[in-house]
């Protein structure tokens, strides 16, 4: 058997970025995993085609690059992306999320605290309030954040110089991030999209080496179509298979990939427990449909958003749902897969 790391003791529950599993701890080891360099981040060539021209061409005229906005499904790179444009440029990243930043004095703090010339990644930014915003504007424009001092009559706005910074913003909901802070993003908005077994293989490979893991072609290609087109859940199932062959002091092959996946709940499309659950649902609470968001998240015991955001995007993907005006219904493709 292959040598592996030493496993310790870790709880395992829902993710509802992935849609499946995901093992707390190791984000350390995600961390690793995570592209250094250009080459080794697979896949988006467009987008990432686009961001080595703009650093490139930012850094021969010796100016801080404009700000970018990536946006996409959970899992695909986005923040492996503004890592890899921090060490491009050679300067610190400053991370945050849009929940975090509640208060205008947390803005303002972030901001002011940005080393000259960093990177500040903001991820799902659409959850900033709109004071937030509005005060964010100026930031990105001219570098400046206008800071109201005091109450009333006596209150007076302060004009703060910011250091040079680029922004780089990431969202999984595009459609709630407003018209003002998109139009912000002088360096573009880049959309990533889900990725290609090809491409999984290619993401697994590395991460098996890192892990000092050994995979045949085989099991390779099988982690790979079970890993719903995105390279998060890949690494998440190549961990969990490790963890897998260790224990019961196995070989990590097809036949314990097969069981390990069987375990796990995942069959060979990458579907779950819950996957299903929403699929025979709609077929036998809703007659296939159509069925409103609010009514089907209601049978299924979750609310819309995450069904909207969790459970539908890699169905949609697959053909086996469609939405329309009138809700969601199970297609051809989906009844097939049931009766399967």
């Amino acid at each position: 058997m292959s040598s592996t790391p030493e496993l310790s003791p870790r709880s395992v529950g829902s993710s509802e970025e992935s849609g499946v599993f995901v093992v707390r701890g190791d984000r350390q080891l995600d961390a690793t995993l995570r592209p250094s360099v250009w080459d080794e981040y697979v896949g988006q060539s467009h987008v990432k085609n686009n961001i080595q021209v703009l650093l490139s061409a930012a850094k021969k005229r010796g100016d801080m690059p404009e700000h970018v906005l990536f946006y996409g499904p959970p899992g695909v790179g986005k923040t492996s992306l503004a890592h890899l444009v921090a060490t491009a440029l050679e300067v610190p990243l400053k991370t945050t999320s849009g929940v975090a930043i509640e208060r205008a004095a947390d803005l303002a703090a972030i901001l002011t605290n940005l080393e000259p010339g960093s990177i500040l990644f903001i991820d799902e930014i659409h959850q900033l309030s709109h004071k937030i915003e509005e005060l964010l504007y100026p930031a990105l424009e001219s570098g400046t954040l206008d800071i109201v001092l005091g109450r009333g009559p006596s209150a007076r706005t302060v004009e703060l110089a910011l250091p040079p910074f680029m922004l780089v913003g990431a969202t999984t909901r595009m459609s709630q991030l407003s018209s003002p802070l998109r139009s912000r993003f002088g360096g573009g908005v880049f959309q990533l999209d889900f990725y290609s077994d090809e491409d999984l293989c290619a993401i697994i490979k590395r991460s098996a080496a890192v892990l000092g893991l050994t995979a045949s072609e085989e099991v390779i290609e099988m982690i790979a179509s079970r890993s719903r087109a995105t390279p998060r859940v890949a690494n998440a199932l190549l961990k969990r298979v490790r963890d897998y062959a260790q224990v019961h002091e196995r070989e990590i092959d097809t036949k314990t990939c097969e069981l390990a996946c069987e375990m796990f709940g995942i069959d060979q499309l990458g579907l779950t427990k819950d996957d299903r659950r929403y699929l025979e649902t709609l077929l036998t609470g809703f007659k296939g449909g159509p069925a409103g968001i609010r009514a089907l998240a209601s049978a299924l015991h979750e609310d819309p958003d995450s069904v909207e955001h969790v459970y539908e995007p890699y169905l949609l993907r697959l053909g086996f749902i469609e939405r329309s005006s009138q809700g969601r219904r199970l297609t051809q493709t989906g009844r097939e897969y049931l009766r399967t």
